[in-house]
């Protein structure tokens, strides 16, 4: 086998039959040897810069807030979108997925660099407020008369 060279993502073949003809090359000719390979396989594995795991554990309900004055200029558009999203209100994990259109892992890791650059914090929940005691309260007395009517 020595002397073969593999083609694959790290060296896609050059042929001209695998290339369409109306891609434009540009001076190094890159444009044109990637143009056979779907972009949406790629680009998750360049914004992750090839990480599995995020620094930071997070589950699909973990809330993250803004922090503070962060301005999303210079940011990845994905990153941007989830800062953006989450400088009103808290948003889950999951949310920010949905928002930013990539798979959950991915969107992990790129909330987890934001973590690290100070622009996102993980949510807190507040105390709990005195009322959710009167609201139980309320809640069992209704059950309790709604089942007696039943038996």
């Amino acid at each position: 086998m020595a002397g073969t060279q593999t083609r694959g993502p790290r060296w896609p073949s050059e042929g001209p039959a695998d290339i369409p003809a109306d891609v434009p090359e540009d001076r190094s000719g890159r444009d044109r040897a990637w143009a056979t390979y779907n972009a949406e396989e790629i680009r998750p594995y360049a914004i992750t810069g090839g990480r599995t795991r995020p620094q930071h554990s997070m589950r699909l309900v973990t809330l993250l807030e803004g922090a503070g004055t962060t301005h999303a200029q210079g940011m990845a558009p994905e990153a941007a979108r989830a800062v953006e999203a989450c400088r009103l209100q808290p948003c889950s994990v999951a949310e920010i997925a949905a928002l930013i259109g990539h798979p959950v892992q991915v969107t992990k890791i790129i909330l987890s660099d934001l973590i690290d650059c100070g622009a996102l914090v993980m949510a807190l929940p507040g105390p709990a407020r005195p009322d959710h005691l009167q609201l139980l309260e309320a809640l069992r007395s209704g059950l309790e008369t709604r089942l007696s009517d039943v038996a």
